[in-house]
């Protein structure tokens, strides 16, 4: 691994070993070759002090991690740590716990093992979930339905306390909403429906088509989960009849349609449970704005911009 120079330092490698020679080779007094080198005396002789025990090589920065680290936790208490995280999957606070350390030791053991963090993992096998990014928009387009609790009139229990939101729950219903969310932009289209059949699934995909088309973008292939609209007879023949590949996750494997997986995540946190509406009329009117907002103003960090910065046809609609 190659030296750097501290970014504080006043002498790079090259001029320490000039001020060492002029103190060692050349005999000049301590003082002389500070202000030479418009150094302290004792950084001069520091480095000559360095170069008459290492030469040359003495001339490079030393490594700040100390000879000995009396208080580091044991060897034996790591391999515990990260056993627990291999075969438990919990977290810092949960195996300082187990073990009675703190949760910030157990994190830096974690972190010194290089271990992935839990939500980049698969929970089934803990092997870490391999990202994947479409070179191109429409490549593919990840579809999947919502399932949300209508808000009852008058305001649920983030409005008015759960015990009061308990009496005005039942009989406010669901909403389903349907969205569909481009692999390689995040573009995405989102309708509020009425429920997940496959007749409404598919007109769902048509609308969603058309707009995608609007703005430059022909889709290809479509990933789906496995449910019941999704393996239709009508799903399968509507996009067979458009040219465009359907293909469904494994099984258990919500991960595989990750993309709009946390698209639903952020819808929810973001807009349907982001402030206690005081009705489902008045959550649905701001449904409109917020998914502008997101598509054309939230910063993606895995974009660095929002969806419409990676759509040409989008880029000038920032408004």
């Amino acid at each position: 691994m190659p030296h750097t120079t501290h970014a504080n330092a006043r002498l790079a490698p090259a001029g320490r070993l000039a001020l060492a020679r002029c103190v060692v080779d050349d005999q000049w007094p301590l003082r002389r070759a500070a202000e030479r080198f418009q150094v302290a005396v004792t950084t001069a002789r520091k480095w000559a002090g360095r170069y008459r025990q290492h030469g040359e090589a003495g001339m490079h920065d030393r490594s700040s991690r100390p000879a000995r680290s009396p208080r580091r936790t044991p060897t034996r208490r790591e391999r515990r740590v990260i056993k627990l995280r291999v075969l438990k999957r919990w977290g810092p606070a949960r195996i300082g716990g187990h073990l009675g350390m703190h949760a910030s030791t157990v994190h830096r053991i974690l972190t010194r093992y290089r271990m992935p963090r839990l939500a980049h993992t698969d929970r089934a096998t803990s092997r870490v979930v391999r990202r994947y990014e479409r070179d191109r928009p429409g490549e593919l387009v990840h579809v999947d339905v919502k399932k949300s609790g209508n808000i009852p009139a008058g305001g649920g229990h983030r409005a008015l306390g759960r015990p009061q939101g308990r009496k005005h729950r039942s009989g406010a219903g669901y909403a389903y909403i349907h969205n569909a969310v481009d692999d390689h932009s995040r573009l995405a289209y989102s309708e509020i429906l009425a429920d997940e059949r496959k007749e409404t699934a598919v007109a769902f995909w048509a609308r969603a088509r058309a707009y995608f088309a609007s703005v430059g973008i022909t889709v290809e292939r479509v990933l789906t989960d496995n449910g019941a609209c999704y393996k239709s007879h009508a799903w399968r023949d509507a996009l067979a009849a458009q040219g465009i590949k359907h293909k469904r996750t494994r099984p258990y494997r919500p991960q595989t349609n990750g993309k709009v997986e946390r698209f639903n995540r952020i819808l929810a946190e973001e807009w349907a449970y982001a402030r206690p509406y005081t009705s489902e009329a008045e959550r649905r009117e701001a449904f409109p704005q917020w998914l502008h907002h997101y598509n054309h103003h939230r910063f993606h960090t895995a974009l660095g911009g929002p969806p419409a910065s990676r759509v040409t046809n989008l880029r000038g609609q920032y408004s």
